[in-house]
C-alpha cells in the first residue's frame, strides 16, 4: 500500500532516526507522499496541592534550544527530500502526534519504539505504546 501523508515522529534519538529512515523510503515508492515530520516537546509542570508551577523561562529556552537543534538535524537528513514539512510542537507528546496526523489527515504515522525526551533521558518505550493503542489511523512502530 502506498501512503500519500506519513507523520513521522522525531526527537533525535536513534529509534527516531530509524523512523524517519522508513518514512523517507516509504515516501520515495510514491513520488506523491508529502512527508510530515513532528517533533514535540512537553515542557513539565507540577501541581502540589491546588498550585500548577511551571518551569522558569530558562528551562523553556533549553527545551526550545534542543528542539531547533533537532529540526537542523533533520534538515541535512532530508536534504535530497523535498516533499516534507517540519513541525514543532508542545504538548503531551503521544496526544500531540496523534492530533497533528488527525490535523494533516495523515494515512499513516511513523515512530521509533523508544525515543528520547527533550533532555536526553529514555522514554520506555510509553510514547510509542500510546500511539499505536489510541490513534485511529495505522501506526508503524520501527525498532
Amino acid at each position: 500500500m502506498l501512503y500519500a501523508k506519513i507523520v513521522v515522529a522525531y526527537d533525535g534519538s536513534e529509534a527516531s532516526e530509524k523512523a524517519l529512515d522508513a518514512a523517507l523510503k516509504l515516501a520515495k515508492l510514491n513520488h506523491f507522499s508529502k512527508l510530515e515530520i513532528v517533533h514535540v516537546f512537553n515542557l513539565p509542570t507540577y501541581v502540589i496541592g491546588s498550585s500548577v508551577i511551571i518551569p522558569p523561562i530558562a528551562i523553556e529556552r533549553n527545551y526550545l534550544d534542543y528542539s531547533d537543534q533537532v529540526v537542523e538535524k533533520l534538515k541535512e537528513t532530508i536534504v535530497d527530500f523535498t516533499n516534507t514539512n517540519i513541525q514543532i510542537k508542545q504538548g503531551p507528546i503521544a496526544k500531540t502526534i496523534i492530533d497533528y496526523a488527525d490535523e494533516v489527515n495523515a494515512d499513516l504515522i511513523i515512530v521509533g519504539s523508544r525515543g528520547l525526551n527533550s533532555f536526553g533521558e529514555f522514554v520506555l518505550g510509553s510514547v510509542s505504546h500510546n500511539v499505536v493503542h489510541h490513534a485511529k489511523k495505522p501506526v508503524l512502530v520501527v525498532k
